[in-house]
């Protein structure tokens, strides 16, 4: 996963206000829920010192996104009273929380961006004769997006009604389309739900790019209004799924390992690459309870296990952070990648590894 979206928020000066909470729009009075979850976020914010600017400007933006239905989450990173980014979370964090600190606590927003997979979804609606003599139209839902971000953040959406008369030709020319923005994203996965009979003359004459890629679900695939296309088929099909680019990294890395090459595992062999600037690829199991802390300086090249290490570097001002936001931050700054690794598919030790921009043998643990 590439984390270029967070370049602007580490272009800013800290100190930082985090604020992850559950801002779901399927219980009653969803604004007094937010209301109270804020309330206590605010209390956590005053206690960890925020400045009164940053808490006010928190407490404008939470809860402003309404217009988005259904279990959801939000972020706001604050910084000198201003607002420095607002993320949609495709699901309510699993705790609200709120950090006032050096570093900005991104991790859990990021976490959440993956896999990260890029898909057309298709809803044939028809419910006629199985025949192109029959009277009445085919109707075509389409939508291209990333998921799981498509959840809560629309992506391109096709809508056409078509003649069954007319539906063996016009099929070929949807395809077409469809084809011309599964390009765009890369895509990687085409999932096509509805009409038996219908849907099928449609995937029949999809453009041979995209005939390897189509997975067909059984069922009417409705999806809630303002919500992604099939969500409840996508979440089956993609659960503990990688997208395919961060599994070829992975692979890589894998292949690395297997021959003492350029990939390392732990915290301190991950750090002491991060310093050199050179971790092509960071790998993850994510652990949100984790404690582990990392001491960092005013640049993201800057981390270090201890102290003494890192004002021997010529570091000054230096502080001890949560060792994910010290990883984010130097992952950022570096232009390296983020690939969550499900810890059942890879156990990392200390839920950490390494695929170099080259070999190494200094990073080795």
């Amino acid at each position: 996963m590439r984390l270029s979206f967070l370049e602007p928020l580490y272009k800013q000066p800290g100190p930082f206000a985090s604020v992850y909470l559950d801002t779901s729009r399927d219980i009653q009075d969803p604004d007094a829920a937010v209301e109270l979850r804020w309330r206590h976020l605010r209390d956590a914010l005053m206690s960890e010192g925020a400045d009164q600017d940053s808490i006010s400007t928190v407490a404008r933006m939470v809860g402003c996104d309404t217009d988005v239905p259904g279990t959801h989450g939000q972020a706001v990173f604050t910084a000198h009273g201003r607002l420095a980014l607002m993320d949609e979370l495709p699901a309510p964090p699993a705790r609200d929380t709120a950090r006032f600190g050096t570093l900005p606590d991104t991790m859990p927003m990021v976490v959440q961006h993956a896999p990260g997979i890029p898909y057309l979804a298709v809803h044939v609606h028809y419910g006629g004769r199985h025949s192109t003599d029959a009277t009445g139209t085919v109707r075509i839902d389409a939508e291209a997006g990333i998921w799981p971000l498509t959840k809560v953040m629309s992506g391109y959406r096709l809508y056409e009604e078509v003649p069954v008369s007319d539906w063996l030709y016009a099929a070929e020319v949807i395809g077409r389309e469809l084809e011309g923005h599964a390009r765009r994203i890369d895509g990687e996965a085409v999932v096509v739900a509805g009409d038996v009979w219908a849907r099928g003359i449609l995937v029949n004459r999809l453009p041979a790019f995209l005939q390897g890629q189509v997975t067909t679900v059984e069922g009417a695939g409705e999806s809630q209004p303002g919500r992604a296309l099939l969500e409840h088929r996508l979440e089956g099909l993609f659960g503990g799924r990688m997208a395919a680019h961060d599994r070829a990294l992975l692979d890589a890395f894998l292949a690395q390992q297997a021959r003492d090459g350029a990939s390392a595992e732990g915290l301190s062999a991950a750090v002491s690459a991060l310093q050199r600037g050179r971790v092509k690829a960071l790998f993850l199991n994510n652990h949100p309870e984790s404690t582990l802390r990392l001491w960092v300086g005013p640049e993201p090249g800057q981390l270090s296990l201890t102290e003494q290490e890192l004002r021997s570097y010529g570091a000054q001002d230096v502080r001890e952070e949560r060792a994910d936001a010290a990883l984010t931050r130097a992952l950022v700054g570096t232009k390296a990648e983020l690939v969550v690794v499900p810890e059942q598919q890879l156990r990392l030790r200390e839920g950490v590894g390494v695929l170099l921009r080259y070999a190494d043998p200094t990073t080795h643990s």
